[in-house]
């Protein structure tokens, strides 16, 4: 049986700055939250497809998030990878605010 996704509280709407990234850690996986310069949030898996290193560590610019081991890439609004040695595409995540919270849809 297919476990059916559940909307989940990340952090508040204010409290992620443009270009900035916060982890979220929910049900044994890791998830990345990034609100792009013109106020969307995006969220996608949040370990690099080449290590498996934390991207919450990472830089993010121009809609790409940079995994901080490597400096593989990935487009945070659609989890694509951009640039080697990341080379397998990352998981996104629907995302809405409700009252003032990001929340993610996992």
């Amino acid at each position: 049986m297919t476990k059916q996704a559940e909307w989940v509280a990340a952090c508040a709407a204010d409290a992620l700055r443009p270009e900035e990234v916060r982890r979220l850690d929910h049900g044994g996986r890791t998830f990345v939250i990034v609100r792009s310069p013109e106020g969307d949030y995006f969220a996608m898996d949040g370990h690099c497809s080449h290590e498996k290193v934390h991207l919450a560590d990472g830089i993010v610019d121009g809609g790409i998030i940079e995994c901080p081991k490597h400096f593989g890439t990935f487009d945070y609004r659609t989890g694509e990878s951009r640039a080697l040695p990341a080379c397998v595409d990352l998981q996104s995540y629907e995302v809405k605010i409700e009252n003032g919270i990001v929340m993610v849809k996992v």
